[in-house]
Parts: C-alpha cells; sequence; structure tokens
C-alpha cells in the first residue's frame, strides 16, 4: 500500500486537470466504442434471437402446462360430479331395497298372521265339531241307557214287562223338553 503523501504528490506531478483523469484517451475511447459495438451486434444478431426463441419456447410450454392443468381440474370436477352423482343413486338404491325389504317383511308377517289365525279358526271349528259330536253321542247314549234304566226301573215298581217302543218315545220327549230349557 502507499503511503497518502506519495499518492498526493503523484497526483501533483501529472499533467492536466481533473477533467482529463475522469476522460480516458482517444484512442482508448475508439477502441471501446468499436468494442462495445461488436459485442452489441453479436449479442443483437445471434444470442438476442435465440434468447427470445427461448423464452417463447419456455412461454409456450408454461401454457401447455396452464391448458393441461385446467383440462385435468375440469374432467377432475367432472369426476367428482359424476361420482356425487353415483352416491346419490346408490344411497337411493339402497333406501328403495331397504323399503322393499322392510314391505317384504310386514307383509310375510301380515300372511304369517292371516294363516295362523286360519289355522287356530280351522282347530277351533274342528274342535267345536268334535265336542258337538260328542256331546251328541253322549246324549244318545244317556238317552239309551236312562230309557233302559227307566223301563227297567218301570218294570220292576210295576212288576210285569212293559212296552219298551212306546216308553222310548215317551222318555224322548222328555228329555227333549229338558234340552229346550
Amino acid at each position: 500500500m502507499a503511503h497518502p503523501s506519495t499518492t498526493i504528490l503523484a497526483a501533483t506531478e501529472g499533467e492536466g486537470s481533473a477533467v482529463e483523469l475522469l476522460l480516458p484517451a482517444w484512442p482508448e475511447l475508439i477502441a471501446g466504442i468499436i468494442a462495445f459495438s461488436l459485442v452489441f451486434f453479436f449479442v443483437w444478431r445471434w444470442v438476442w434471437p435465440s434468447m427470445n426463441r427461448m423464452m417463447e419456447t419456455r412461454q409456450a410450454a408454461i401454457a401447455g402446462e396452464l391448458t393441461a392443468a385446467e383440462k385435468a381440474k375440469t374432467e377432475a370436477e367432472s369426476l367428482r360430479t359424476d361420482y356425487q352423482a353415483q352416491l346419490a343413486d346408490s344411497r337411493a338404491e339402497g333406501s328403495r331395497l331397504i323399503e322393499e325389504a322392510r314391505q317384504a317383511a310386514d307383509q310375510m308377517r301380515a300372511d304369517i298372521l292371516a294363516k295362523a289365525e286360519a289355522d287356530a279358526e280351522q282347530i277351533r271349528s274342528r274342535a267345536r265339531d268334535e265336542a258337538a259330536g260328542e256331546k251328541a253321542r253322549a246324549l244318545a247314549d244317556a238317552r239309551s241307557q236312562v230309557g233302559d234304566i227307566s223301563v227297567d226301573l218301570a218294570g220292576k215298581i210295576v212288576g210285569e214287562s212293559l212296552d219298551r217302543t212306546a216308553h222310548q218315545a215317551l222318555i224322548d220327549r222328555y228329555l227333549a223338553d229338558l234340552e229346550k230349557l
């Protein structure tokens, strides 16, 4: 590093003013302008078009990606709408099937109850018929036995044989009168 007094001495010893120190010499200025012009021409002629093509290609790629993304978004939205519609249809179909099953179960229950009621009524009717038949047989047996016993008893009391047929008609009439009460 130079000593500060040396720098001041060098500045005072040089010829020219401070403006001359800032401006380069004419030959250096012309060489700089020519070099700048050549670099500018090469950049303008070959580099700039390549950069423009590269930028346009990049813009086209980005636009294509944006278009593809928009298309994918639209397709995804369409798929989501279709899925929601299918889901709603599936729910409605499930509800319909459940309702149909419930109605079928109610119908089966009603059919089973009706059949059970019909069977029970048939059993009751058969039991009533059997009871009526048994009652009729018991009454017929009772009439026959009561008639026989009455005729035998009357024969023993009177001491002679009575007409069984006439007495049987009398006993039957008496029992019929008793049944009406």
